[in-house]
Protein backbone atom coordinates (compact mmCIF):
# COMPACT_ATOMS: atom_id res chain seq x y z
CA UNK A 1 0.00 0.00 0.00
CA UNK A 2 1.37 3.40 -1.00
CA UNK A 3 2.26 5.87 1.72
CA UNK A 4 0.32 9.14 1.70
CA UNK A 5 2.01 12.44 0.85
CA UNK A 6 1.95 13.38 4.55
CA UNK A 7 3.69 10.10 5.42
CA UNK A 8 6.40 10.80 2.82
CA UNK A 9 6.95 14.28 4.27
CA UNK A 10 7.20 12.77 7.75
CA UNK A 11 9.64 10.09 6.55
CA UNK A 12 11.97 12.73 5.14
CA UNK A 13 11.56 14.84 8.27
CA UNK A 14 12.75 11.85 10.28
CA UNK A 15 15.80 11.36 8.07
CA UNK A 16 14.65 8.41 5.96
CA UNK A 17 15.86 7.98 2.38
CA UNK A 18 12.88 7.87 0.04
CA UNK A 19 12.71 5.40 -2.87
CA UNK A 20 13.07 7.06 -6.26
CA UNK A 21 9.44 6.26 -7.09
CA UNK A 22 8.20 8.13 -4.02
CA UNK A 23 10.26 11.22 -4.88
CA UNK A 24 8.80 11.15 -8.40
CA UNK A 25 5.30 10.79 -6.95
CA UNK A 26 5.75 13.86 -4.76
CA UNK A 27 6.71 16.02 -7.75
CA UNK A 28 3.91 14.58 -9.89
CA UNK A 29 1.37 15.31 -7.14
CA UNK A 30 2.70 18.86 -6.74
CA UNK A 31 2.56 19.47 -10.51
CA UNK A 32 -1.01 18.14 -10.66
CA UNK A 33 -2.22 20.33 -7.78
CA UNK A 34 -2.75 17.35 -5.47
CA UNK A 35 -0.01 18.56 -3.11
CA UNK A 36 -0.46 22.01 -1.57
CA UNK A 37 2.27 24.64 -1.56
CA UNK A 38 2.50 24.46 2.24
CA UNK A 39 3.05 20.70 2.04
CA UNK A 40 5.85 21.12 -0.52
CA UNK A 41 7.33 23.86 1.69
CA UNK A 42 7.36 21.37 4.60
CA UNK A 43 9.06 18.76 2.41
CA UNK A 44 11.69 21.28 1.26
CA UNK A 45 12.49 22.22 4.85
CA UNK A 46 12.81 18.52 5.73
CA UNK A 47 15.29 18.11 2.84
CA UNK A 48 17.16 21.23 3.98
CA UNK A 49 17.81 19.66 7.39
CA UNK A 50 18.03 15.95 6.49
CA UNK A 51 19.62 16.09 3.02
CA UNK A 52 19.13 13.61 0.19
CA UNK A 53 21.07 10.63 -1.13
CA UNK A 54 22.34 10.68 -4.71
CA UNK A 55 19.54 8.26 -5.66
CA UNK A 56 16.95 10.66 -4.27
CA UNK A 57 18.61 13.68 -5.92
CA UNK A 58 18.71 11.95 -9.32
CA UNK A 59 15.02 11.07 -8.92
CA UNK A 60 14.17 14.65 -7.95
CA UNK A 61 16.16 16.01 -10.91
CA UNK A 62 14.49 13.69 -13.42
CA UNK A 63 11.01 14.29 -11.99
CA UNK A 64 11.43 18.07 -12.33
CA UNK A 65 13.02 17.63 -15.75
CA UNK A 66 10.03 15.63 -17.01
CA UNK A 67 7.46 17.96 -15.41
CA UNK A 68 7.70 19.90 -18.67
CA UNK A 69 9.12 19.58 -22.14
CA UNK A 70 12.58 18.23 -22.90
CA UNK A 71 13.84 19.96 -26.02
CA UNK A 72 14.52 17.57 -28.87
CA UNK A 73 17.87 18.44 -30.42
CA UNK A 74 18.30 15.10 -32.16
CA UNK A 75 18.08 16.86 -35.52
CA UNK A 76 21.01 19.11 -34.62
CA UNK A 77 24.35 17.84 -35.88
CA UNK A 78 27.25 17.56 -33.49
CA UNK A 79 27.85 17.29 -29.76
CA UNK A 80 25.58 19.55 -27.71
CA UNK A 81 27.35 21.09 -24.72
CA UNK A 82 26.44 23.90 -22.35
CA UNK A 83 28.06 25.80 -19.49
CA UNK A 84 26.38 26.95 -16.29
CA UNK A 85 27.69 29.40 -13.71
CA UNK A 86 26.38 29.52 -10.15
CA UNK A 87 26.59 33.31 -10.38
CA UNK A 88 29.12 36.03 -9.77
CA UNK A 89 29.82 39.74 -10.04
CA UNK A 90 31.06 40.77 -13.47
CA UNK A 91 30.56 37.24 -14.84
CA UNK A 92 29.82 37.83 -18.52
CA UNK A 93 31.63 34.67 -19.69
CA UNK A 94 28.66 33.07 -21.48
CA UNK A 95 28.44 35.93 -23.99
CA UNK A 96 31.94 35.38 -25.37
CA UNK A 97 32.21 31.65 -24.55
CA UNK A 98 29.21 30.42 -26.58
CA UNK A 99 30.39 31.77 -29.98
CA UNK A 100 33.99 30.69 -29.33
CA UNK A 101 33.01 27.09 -28.57
CA UNK A 102 30.52 27.02 -31.46
CA UNK A 103 33.21 28.31 -33.83
CA UNK A 104 35.31 25.29 -32.83
CA UNK A 105 32.59 22.88 -33.98
CA UNK A 106 30.45 22.17 -30.90
CA UNK A 107 26.76 23.07 -30.60
CA UNK A 108 25.90 25.31 -27.64
CA UNK A 109 22.20 25.39 -26.68
CA UNK A 110 22.22 27.76 -23.70
CA UNK A 111 19.27 28.51 -21.42
CA UNK A 112 20.41 31.41 -19.26
CA UNK A 113 19.03 33.41 -16.35
CA UNK A 114 18.40 36.93 -15.20
CA UNK A 115 20.12 38.76 -12.37
CA UNK A 116 19.62 37.19 -8.94
CA UNK A 117 20.45 39.09 -5.78
CA UNK A 118 23.83 40.80 -6.13
CA UNK A 119 24.82 38.79 -9.23
CA UNK A 120 24.09 39.79 -12.81
CA UNK A 121 22.19 37.77 -15.41
CA UNK A 122 23.24 36.89 -18.96
CA UNK A 123 19.78 37.67 -20.36
CA UNK A 124 19.76 41.21 -18.93
CA UNK A 125 23.21 41.83 -20.43
CA UNK A 126 22.26 40.53 -23.88
CA UNK A 127 19.07 42.60 -23.91
CA UNK A 128 21.26 45.71 -23.80
CA UNK A 129 21.75 44.97 -27.53
CA UNK A 130 19.08 46.79 -29.52
CA UNK A 131 16.39 44.32 -30.65
CA UNK A 132 17.99 41.21 -29.12
CA UNK A 133 15.29 38.71 -28.09
CA UNK A 134 15.83 36.04 -25.44
CA UNK A 135 12.24 34.78 -25.82
CA UNK A 136 12.06 32.31 -28.68
CA UNK A 137 9.91 29.30 -29.51
CA UNK A 138 11.41 25.83 -29.17
CA UNK A 139 11.46 25.50 -32.96
CA UNK A 140 13.36 28.78 -33.34
CA UNK A 141 15.83 27.73 -30.64
CA UNK A 142 16.58 24.40 -32.34
CA UNK A 143 16.90 26.06 -35.76
CA UNK A 144 19.41 28.68 -34.53
CA UNK A 145 21.50 26.11 -32.64
CA UNK A 146 21.68 24.00 -35.80
CA UNK A 147 22.38 26.80 -38.26
CA UNK A 148 24.50 29.20 -36.18
CA UNK A 149 25.99 26.80 -33.64
CA UNK A 150 24.73 28.55 -30.51
CA UNK A 151 21.62 30.24 -29.12
CA UNK A 152 21.02 31.96 -25.76
CA UNK A 153 17.47 32.12 -24.41
CA UNK A 154 15.63 32.27 -21.07
CA UNK A 155 13.75 29.52 -19.29
CA UNK A 156 10.36 29.09 -20.93
CA UNK A 157 7.15 27.93 -19.27
CA UNK A 158 7.73 24.55 -20.96
CA UNK A 159 11.13 23.91 -19.36
CA UNK A 160 11.04 22.26 -15.91
CA UNK A 161 7.90 24.08 -14.66
CA UNK A 162 7.99 22.17 -11.35
CA UNK A 163 11.43 23.61 -10.69
CA UNK A 164 10.13 27.14 -11.29
CA UNK A 165 7.36 26.69 -8.70
CA UNK A 166 9.62 24.93 -6.22
CA UNK A 167 12.31 27.59 -6.56
CA UNK A 168 9.73 30.27 -5.74
CA UNK A 169 8.87 28.38 -2.54
CA UNK A 170 12.55 27.91 -1.65
CA UNK A 171 13.12 31.63 -2.08
CA UNK A 172 10.51 32.51 0.59
CA UNK A 173 11.12 29.61 2.98
CA UNK A 174 14.90 30.04 3.50
CA UNK A 175 15.74 26.72 1.82
CA UNK A 176 17.70 28.02 -1.18
CA UNK A 177 21.10 26.89 0.15
CA UNK A 178 20.32 23.15 0.29
CA UNK A 179 22.85 21.35 -1.94
CA UNK A 180 20.50 18.57 -3.18
CA UNK A 181 17.86 21.17 -4.05
CA UNK A 182 20.42 23.35 -5.85
CA UNK A 183 21.70 20.33 -7.81
CA UNK A 184 18.21 19.25 -8.88
CA UNK A 185 17.24 22.81 -9.83
CA UNK A 186 20.33 23.42 -11.98
CA UNK A 187 20.40 20.03 -13.66
CA UNK A 188 16.66 19.77 -14.36
CA UNK A 189 16.81 22.99 -16.41
CA UNK A 190 20.08 22.13 -18.11
CA UNK A 191 19.12 18.56 -19.04
CA UNK A 192 15.84 19.90 -20.47
CA UNK A 193 17.95 21.57 -23.19
CA UNK A 194 18.66 18.17 -24.73
CA UNK A 195 22.42 18.48 -24.16
CA UNK A 196 25.05 15.73 -24.23
CA UNK A 197 27.49 17.41 -21.86
CA UNK A 198 27.74 20.19 -19.30
CA UNK A 199 30.55 22.24 -17.77
CA UNK A 200 29.75 23.91 -14.46
CA UNK A 201 31.47 27.03 -13.16
CA UNK A 202 31.01 26.89 -9.39
CA UNK A 203 31.96 30.27 -8.00
CA UNK A 204 33.45 30.58 -4.50
CA UNK A 205 34.22 33.70 -2.50
CA UNK A 206 32.65 36.94 -1.28
CA UNK A 207 30.82 37.64 -4.54
CA UNK A 208 29.46 34.09 -4.90
CA UNK A 209 26.44 32.43 -3.34
CA UNK A 210 28.83 29.76 -2.03
CA UNK A 211 31.31 31.81 -0.01
CA UNK A 212 32.95 28.81 1.66
CA UNK A 213 35.27 26.58 -0.40
CA UNK A 214 34.24 23.41 1.44
CA UNK A 215 30.55 23.88 0.58
CA UNK A 216 31.36 25.00 -2.97
CA UNK A 217 33.42 21.86 -3.49
CA UNK A 218 30.61 19.71 -2.05
CA UNK A 219 28.16 21.33 -4.48
CA UNK A 220 30.51 20.81 -7.44
CA UNK A 221 31.08 17.15 -6.56
CA UNK A 222 27.34 16.55 -6.16
CA UNK A 223 26.59 18.20 -9.52
CA UNK A 224 29.18 16.01 -11.27
CA UNK A 225 27.97 12.80 -9.56
CA UNK A 226 24.28 13.39 -10.17
CA UNK A 227 24.77 14.69 -13.73
CA UNK A 228 26.91 11.67 -14.59
CA UNK A 229 24.34 9.31 -13.07
CA UNK A 230 21.75 11.02 -15.27
CA UNK A 231 23.79 9.89 -18.27
CA UNK A 232 25.61 13.11 -19.23
CA UNK A 233 29.27 14.07 -19.46
CA UNK A 234 29.79 16.60 -16.66
CA UNK A 235 32.79 18.59 -15.41
CA UNK A 236 32.82 21.23 -12.66
CA UNK A 237 35.41 23.97 -12.20
CA UNK A 238 35.71 25.92 -8.94
CA UNK A 239 36.68 29.53 -9.73
CA UNK A 240 37.45 32.46 -7.47
CA UNK A 241 34.82 35.17 -6.96
CA UNK A 242 36.40 37.23 -4.20
CA UNK A 243 36.87 40.17 -6.61
CA UNK A 244 34.69 41.05 -9.63
CA UNK A 245 35.56 39.19 -12.83
CA UNK A 246 36.97 41.51 -15.48
CA UNK A 247 36.60 45.28 -15.23
CA UNK A 248 32.92 45.95 -15.95
CA UNK A 249 29.89 45.34 -13.71
CA UNK A 250 26.46 46.14 -15.11
CA UNK A 251 24.69 45.22 -18.34
CA UNK A 252 25.64 47.17 -21.48
CA UNK A 253 29.17 47.68 -20.19
CA UNK A 254 29.59 43.95 -19.43
CA UNK A 255 28.31 43.00 -22.88
CA UNK A 256 30.81 45.44 -24.39
CA UNK A 257 33.60 43.78 -22.43
CA UNK A 258 32.54 40.28 -23.48
CA UNK A 259 32.57 41.37 -27.11
CA UNK A 260 36.04 42.84 -26.63
CA UNK A 261 37.23 39.32 -25.70
CA UNK A 262 36.27 38.24 -29.22
CA UNK A 263 38.63 40.94 -30.51
CA UNK A 264 41.41 39.70 -28.18
CA UNK A 265 41.14 42.92 -26.18
CA UNK A 266 39.45 41.63 -23.04
CA UNK A 267 40.90 41.68 -19.51
CA UNK A 268 43.25 38.80 -18.72
CA UNK A 269 41.15 37.23 -15.92
CA UNK A 270 37.98 37.22 -18.04
CA UNK A 271 39.84 35.70 -21.00
CA UNK A 272 41.46 33.06 -18.77
CA UNK A 273 38.12 32.04 -17.20
CA UNK A 274 36.59 31.78 -20.69
CA UNK A 275 39.48 29.66 -21.98
CA UNK A 276 39.40 27.33 -18.96
CA UNK A 277 35.68 26.63 -19.29
CA UNK A 278 35.75 26.48 -23.09
CA UNK A 279 38.63 24.01 -23.04
CA UNK A 280 36.62 21.67 -20.80
CA UNK A 281 33.61 21.98 -23.14
CA UNK A 282 35.64 21.09 -26.23
CA UNK A 283 37.35 18.20 -24.45
CA UNK A 284 34.13 16.52 -23.28
CA UNK A 285 32.70 17.13 -26.76
CA UNK A 286 35.58 15.08 -28.18
CA UNK A 287 36.79 17.96 -30.34
CA UNK A 288 40.15 18.18 -28.56
CA UNK A 289 42.27 15.48 -26.93
CA UNK A 290 43.61 17.73 -24.19
CA UNK A 291 42.67 21.05 -22.62
CA UNK A 292 45.94 22.49 -23.98
CA UNK A 293 44.89 21.62 -27.53
CA UNK A 294 41.42 23.00 -26.81
CA UNK A 295 42.82 26.33 -25.58
CA UNK A 296 44.82 26.65 -28.79
CA UNK A 297 41.63 26.07 -30.80
CA UNK A 298 39.75 28.74 -28.84
CA UNK A 299 42.53 31.28 -29.24
CA UNK A 300 42.64 30.42 -32.93
CA UNK A 301 38.97 31.29 -33.52
CA UNK A 302 39.53 34.64 -31.81
CA UNK A 303 42.61 35.35 -33.93
CA UNK A 304 41.04 34.48 -37.29
CA UNK A 305 37.68 36.12 -36.59
CA UNK A 306 35.51 33.00 -36.68
CA UNK A 307 34.22 33.57 -33.14
CA UNK A 308 33.13 37.10 -34.09
CA UNK A 309 31.41 35.76 -37.20
CA UNK A 310 29.41 33.27 -35.13
CA UNK A 311 28.46 35.98 -32.63
CA UNK A 312 27.31 38.32 -35.40
CA UNK A 313 25.11 35.56 -36.86
CA UNK A 314 23.75 34.71 -33.39
CA UNK A 315 22.83 38.33 -32.63
CA UNK A 316 21.16 38.75 -36.04
CA UNK A 317 19.27 35.45 -35.70
CA UNK A 318 17.89 36.60 -32.33
CA UNK A 319 16.73 39.94 -33.74
CA UNK A 320 19.58 42.12 -32.53
CA UNK A 321 21.79 44.72 -34.19
CA UNK A 322 24.78 42.61 -35.23
CA UNK A 323 26.92 45.70 -35.83
CA UNK A 324 27.69 45.75 -32.09
CA UNK A 325 29.93 42.69 -32.50
CA UNK A 326 32.52 44.65 -34.47
CA UNK A 327 31.60 47.97 -32.86
CA UNK A 328 31.00 47.30 -29.14
CA UNK A 329 30.88 51.05 -28.43
CA UNK A 330 27.43 51.06 -30.04
CA UNK A 331 26.21 49.81 -26.65
CA UNK A 332 25.34 53.09 -24.94
CA UNK A 333 26.33 53.74 -21.32
CA UNK A 334 24.70 56.17 -18.87
CA UNK A 335 25.84 59.72 -19.65
CA UNK A 336 27.24 60.80 -16.26
CA UNK A 337 30.42 59.41 -14.69
CA UNK A 338 31.40 59.55 -11.03
CA UNK A 339 34.96 58.63 -10.03
CA UNK A 340 35.87 56.79 -6.83
CA UNK A 341 39.44 57.72 -5.87
CA UNK A 342 42.06 56.30 -3.51
CA UNK A 343 42.39 58.08 -0.18
CA UNK A 344 45.97 56.84 0.28
CA UNK A 345 48.85 55.41 -1.72
CA UNK A 346 49.67 51.71 -1.58
CA UNK A 347 48.64 48.43 -3.16
CA UNK A 348 45.06 47.23 -3.67
CA UNK A 349 44.79 44.15 -1.47
CA UNK A 350 41.08 43.47 -1.94
CA UNK A 351 38.06 44.50 -4.00
CA UNK A 352 34.97 43.13 -2.25
CA UNK A 353 32.87 41.64 -5.06
CA UNK A 354 29.76 41.44 -2.89
CA UNK A 355 29.83 45.16 -2.09
CA UNK A 356 30.44 46.09 -5.73
CA UNK A 357 27.55 43.82 -6.79
CA UNK A 358 25.17 45.32 -4.22
CA UNK A 359 26.16 48.84 -5.27
CA UNK A 360 25.41 47.92 -8.89
CA UNK A 361 21.96 46.66 -7.90
CA UNK A 362 21.29 49.83 -5.92
CA UNK A 363 22.17 51.89 -9.03
CA UNK A 364 19.50 50.02 -11.02
CA UNK A 365 21.64 47.48 -12.89
CA UNK A 366 19.99 44.65 -10.93
CA UNK A 367 16.68 43.88 -9.24
CA UNK A 368 15.33 43.94 -5.71
CA UNK A 369 12.01 42.44 -6.94
CA UNK A 370 11.41 39.81 -9.60
CA UNK A 371 9.05 42.10 -11.57
CA UNK A 372 11.50 45.02 -11.64
CA UNK A 373 13.09 46.32 -14.85
CA UNK A 374 16.84 46.89 -15.01
CA UNK A 375 18.64 49.93 -16.35
CA UNK A 376 20.96 48.51 -19.00
CA UNK A 377 23.09 51.65 -19.23
CA UNK A 378 24.23 52.12 -15.62
CA UNK A 379 27.25 50.23 -14.31
CA UNK A 380 30.62 50.24 -12.59
CA UNK A 381 34.12 50.02 -14.08
CA UNK A 382 36.57 48.48 -11.59
CA UNK A 383 39.75 50.11 -12.84
CA UNK A 384 42.12 48.82 -10.16
CA UNK A 385 42.16 45.13 -9.31
CA UNK A 386 43.93 43.34 -6.41
CA UNK A 387 47.69 43.69 -6.73
CA UNK A 388 47.58 47.08 -8.48
CA UNK A 389 49.75 49.89 -7.09
CA UNK A 390 47.85 53.16 -6.60
CA UNK A 391 48.62 56.71 -5.57
CA UNK A 392 46.42 58.92 -3.39
CA UNK A 393 43.77 60.55 -5.58
CA UNK A 394 44.06 57.96 -8.37
CA UNK A 395 40.79 56.60 -9.80
CA UNK A 396 39.89 53.15 -8.39
CA UNK A 397 36.48 52.79 -10.03
CA UNK A 398 34.15 54.77 -12.29
CA UNK A 399 30.37 54.75 -11.95
CA UNK A 400 28.21 55.25 -15.05
CA UNK A 401 25.01 56.87 -13.77
CA UNK A 402 22.02 58.98 -14.79
CA UNK A 403 22.35 61.44 -11.91
CA UNK A 404 25.57 62.16 -9.99
CA UNK A 405 23.69 63.51 -6.94
CA UNK A 406 21.66 60.31 -6.62
CA UNK A 407 24.76 58.11 -6.76
CA UNK A 408 26.42 59.27 -3.52
CA UNK A 409 25.55 56.15 -1.52
CA UNK A 410 26.59 53.79 -4.33
CA UNK A 411 29.91 55.60 -4.72
CA UNK A 412 30.55 55.34 -0.97
CA UNK A 413 29.78 51.63 -1.09
CA UNK A 414 32.17 51.07 -3.99
CA UNK A 415 34.88 53.07 -2.18
CA UNK A 416 34.45 50.88 0.90
CA UNK A 417 34.90 47.75 -1.26
CA UNK A 418 38.56 48.64 -1.87
CA UNK A 419 41.22 47.75 0.71
CA UNK A 420 44.65 49.32 0.22
CA UNK A 421 47.72 47.94 1.97
CA UNK A 422 51.44 48.50 2.04
CA UNK A 423 52.68 45.58 -0.03
CA UNK A 424 51.61 43.12 -2.72
CA UNK A 425 49.95 40.02 -1.30
CA UNK A 426 49.91 36.60 -2.97
CA UNK A 427 47.10 36.68 -5.55
CA UNK A 428 44.29 34.15 -5.27
CA UNK A 429 44.32 31.62 -8.10
CA UNK A 430 41.44 31.98 -10.55
CA UNK A 431 40.95 28.20 -10.83
CA UNK A 432 40.73 26.54 -7.45
CA UNK A 433 39.94 22.98 -8.54
CA UNK A 434 38.58 20.94 -11.46
CA UNK A 435 36.25 18.01 -10.69
CA UNK A 436 35.65 15.36 -13.31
Amino acid sequence: MQRTLVELIAAKRDGQALPAGDVSRLIAAFSAGEMADYQMAAFLMAVFFQGMSDVETVALTEAMLHSGRVLDLSSVRGFKVDKHSTGGVGDKVSICLAPMVAACGARVPMVSGRGLGHTGGTLDKLEAIDGFSTVLSSAQFVKIVDEVGACLIGQTAEIAPADKRIYALRDVTATVESIPLIVASILSKKLAEGIDGLVLDVKVGRGAFMKDETRARALAEALVRVGTQAGKKVVAVLTDMSAPLGVEVGNANETREALEVLHDRGPSDLLECTLVLGAEMLTIAGLARTTTEARDMLQGVIADGRARDVMAKLVAAQGGDSRVVNEPDRLVLAPVTVDVTAERSGVVSEVDALEVGLASVAMGAGRTRADQAVDHQVGISVLKKPGAAVKAGEVLARLHVRDAAASTEAAARVAAAFSIGERVSTPRPLVIATIR
